[in-house]
């Protein structure tokens, strides 16, 4: 029997007066790709933040790989983060004033790597996402797509074990969308990630090999697409 890697057990978390989570269950095996979706306003990036240990949820628990992240410390989940979480936001948010292959580098220089190993692996996985082109660009030249790829290469730079994507394709074109949700997946599978990815597409959805379904921040279903 499998053993899950990553667990979310009833789990609540609120903002304010406004109720983001409200008994929140869902469990993800090694090497899974999962779709996350349901309607705005679900509770789907609450979630994914959750997961990643960013927040910690007023009750429940998270787990990962036999550790509950609730217990962790702030800068303990922070660590995890670094070394075995790639986290693929919506609209990159990549440093404004560093080069593309630079945004690369940072998780590694940060998790104590040298400059030229760092640079070495950017470069690897710039040119495996098809961004070496613009590599010694700053973000602010690039489109959404090319950006995009960036983010996504640093997400992946230190060998993540787990990918974590929060509407990965929303601020792209339906041409760019397909071409970089097409090289997430190929990586995962060609690195046995784990890949959790929360989006309200159902062709983004589609690539996955299962989705969740998440209404009034509770997941709903959790059966499988093949």
């Amino acid at each position: 029997m499998t053993v899950p890697l990553l667990t979310a057990d009833a789990v609540t978390k609120t903002f304010a007066r406004t109720v983001a989570l409200q008994g929140a269950t869902m469990s993800i095996d090694p090497g899974e790709i999962v779709a996350v979706t349901g309607p705005s306003g679900s509770g789907k990036s609450t979630l994914m933040l959750c997961l990643a240990g960013v927040l910690v949820p007023e009750s429940g628990t998270i787990g990962y790989a036999g550790r509950v992240l609730n217990n962790l410390t702030a800068t303990d989940r922070a660590t995890l983060r670094r070394r075995e979480f790639g986290l693929v936001l919506q609209f990159g948010q990549l440093l404004p004033e560093l080069t593309a292959i630079d945004n690369v580098t940072v998780p590694l220089l940060l998790d104590g790597r040298g400059r030229p190993e760092a640079r070495r692996l950017a470069e690897e996985w710039l040119a495996r996402l098809g961004a070496a082109d613009f590599a010694h660009a700053l973000p602010g030249e690039l489109s959404a797509g090319q950006a995009q790829r960036v983010a996504i290469a640093r997400a992946l730079v230190a060998g993540p074990r787990v990918i974590l994507a929060d509407e990965p394709t929303g601020a792209l074109d339906s041409v760019s969308a397909a071409e970089v949700m097409s090289g997430l997946v190929a990586v995962a599978r060609d690195t046995k990630a784990t890949m959790v990815v929360i989006t309200h597409d159902n062709i983004v959805a589609a690539h996955a090999d299962r989705e969740i379904v998440i209404r009034d921040g509770r997941a709903v279903t959790q059966g499988r697409q093949r």
